[in-house]
């Protein structure tokens, strides 16, 4: 009886333990890990300007790499710029390799099951790319013609409904995609309009076709139930409106002189 009972107090002991180290791990949040490190890690795209880019000195460039260093600065800490793709960005965040997800990521019902958003802080939409002369003014005319568009995105979870009949090419990445139309390859790309007119710029043989397919709110990922972390992040994003930060970035990436014009959007603002 003795045994049994020291047995027992020893594996309460045990449970009691494990659950105080579970409540403690629990508790600490990323704005905690990343204050004392001292660096807070950003995922970004590498291959959709205008939101992130690689330019020919090598530098990440882009409208969410400025906005991800106007964070971090607010934040009082370094920054680490760290790859991540339409496939890889959300199990990177899930896993712990990145702290926050700064890569045009729409924030989707879908995508809350498993990762959480701070506010919108930019609304693009989704549309089609065609060559001058192909004949397609719109998604309805796409019919049975091959769709280039890039894996894990909306867009791609998009056209498959609204071109059931198209087949579609999956790339890693938006060059992969364009290139492909540029060599005959595929007959549509669809996209962000902003990434479509990026391209489209520079290849002038290439038009932006028919209405916007969808709405697409732009939002920073973050991990599960770490609400100080997403707290912080939105009160910067909120900051940065207040003090022109983000308006002079929004400015210089899609304003009079970025070749968009775009009217200027705002994060929702908090009273």
């Amino acid at each position: 009886m003795k045994t049994s009972l020291a047995t027992l107090h020893a594996v309460v002991a045990a449970l009691l333990l494990s659950l105080a180290t579970m409540g403690g791990n629990a508790a600490a949040s990323t704005l905690d890990e990343v204050k004392n490190r001292g660096t807070v890690i950003a995922g970004v795209r590498f291959d959709s300007p205008p939101y992130g880019s690689v330019d020919d000195a090598g530098k990440n460039v882009g409208f969410d790499i400025d906005m991800a260093k106007e964070v971090a600065a607010r934040l009082g800490v370094d920054i680490e710029f760290v790859q991540v793709t339409g496939k890889t960005r959300i199990p990177m965040l899930e896993s712990g390799k990145i702290d926050m997800l700064v890569a045009a990521t729409t924030h989707t019902r879908k995508r809350d099951d498993v990762v959480d958003f701070t506010i919108a802080y930019f609304t693009d939409g989704q549309k089609i790319m065609v060559k001058n002369d192909s004949g397609i003014g719109g998604v309805d005319d796409i019919g049975t013609r091959t769709v280039a568009t890039v894996q894990g995105t909306t867009v791609e979870e998009r056209i498959r409904v609204l071109a059931p009949d198209a087949r579609i090419l999956v790339f890693q990445e938006w060059p992969q995609a364009f290139l492909a139309a540029k060599q005959g390859l595929a007959d549509v790309v669809t996209s962000s309009v902003l990434i479509l007119g990026k391209f489209a710029n520079e290849d002038p043989s290439f038009e932006i076709v028919g209405p916007f397919l969808s709405t697409e709110p732009i939002a920073i990922g973050v991990r599960e139930n770490d609400s100080d972390w997403r707290d912080a992040l939105n009160a910067a994003l909120q900051d940065m409106a207040r003090d022109g930060a983000f308006q002079a970035i929004f400015n210089a990436w899609f304003g009079k002189e970025s070749g968009y014009s775009m009217p200027m959007q705002l994060p929702a603002m908090w009273p």
